[in-house]
């Protein structure tokens, strides 16, 4: 995500070589999702250079590649998990958790070749699920199965929140192409762990954006006041401010609980001057 091209030249210097753009997304976010990993296990020098770029405290929220989760969807597995490990070790404490996204076809009756998988899985790393057939929203049985299963590995549920965006037809391009391939499913706010993840997807319309996230301002304050430590990622459509909308967000809660750490200051996008 911090090669975004329309953050190019407005949020982020530009031009900018390959290995500083991660650095500039860093003075605006402190997390990022890493769905790059998901095609593709990078070079461990890429990702040494992604550790070289970010503070220890940064969040990467790795996703496992597809060809675990969704080619082989979780068998015989071995291969490419080692690698993928390998790649990702000089992260350090920076890896916040690995994400394990599941296809809309991974159904209840497949649990039990995620609880293998869990089993199988290093320690030493928080992992994280995302589900997305929804059957695991709307059936009880289906849920408490799901969560058993993810509090015995000590994982969290991460829930992708798209009711704001789905809630009034499309009106720009980009929330029309979105409308086609992002998942509708219910509503899901509770956490597993004292790290919860979240997911939330507005609209390209700022104020629609903001009015659909004031549950998770009340839901993130309260998992503060508890004691855990939860990371939040808002996205758009088209993603255009979402470092903008992701510090607002940051402040809406941080007015809440004073206590809570501000994030960095950007990096100027261009040379300081005195007029």
């Amino acid at each position: 995500m911090w090669t975004h091209r329309s953050w190019q030249g407005r949020l982020i210097a530009h031009p900018l070589p390959v290995h500083e753009r991660l650095r500039h997304y860093a003075g605006w976010c402190d997390a990022v999702e890493g769905n790059t990993t998901f095609y593709a296990t990078p070079a461990r020098e890429t990702v040494e250079s992604w550790a070289r770029q970010t503070g220890p405290d940064f969040r990467f929220v790795l996703k496992l590649p597809k060809v675990v989760t969704h080619e082989r969807r979780l068998v015989d597995v071995d291969a490419p998990l080692r690698s993928y490990f390998d790649a990702i070790a000089s992260l350090g404490s920076r890896t916040h958790a690995l994400w394990i996204q599941l296809p809309g076809s991974f159904t209840p009756t497949d649990v039990p070749v995620l609880v293998d998988f869990l089993r199988r899985l290093p320690e030493g790393h928080r992992y994280a699920v995302e589900v997305r057939h929804p059957a695991f929203f709307r059936e009880p049985r289906a849920t408490r199965l799901l969560e058993a299963v993810l509090a015995e590995a000590s994982a969290e549920w991460v829930p992708f929140d798209t009711t704001a965006f789905f809630h009034t037809p499309p009106t720009s391009d980009a929330e029309r192409e979105a409308w086609t391939k992002k998942p509708r499913l219910p509503l899901r706010t509770a956490a597993l762990t004292d790290q919860p993840i979240v997911r939330y997807l507005g609209r390209d319309a700022e104020a629609e954006t903001v009015a659909g996230w004031q549950r998770w301002v009340e839901i993130t304050v309260g998992w503060l006041r508890e004691g855990r430590s939860p990371t939040v990622f808002v996205h758009t459509p088209d993603n255009a401010d979402a470092p903008l909308l992701a510090r607002r967000f940051h402040d809406e809660v941080r007015a809440r609980v004073p206590a809570l750490a501000p994030l960095p200051e950007p990096i100027p996008t261009g040379p300081l001057t005195l007029f």
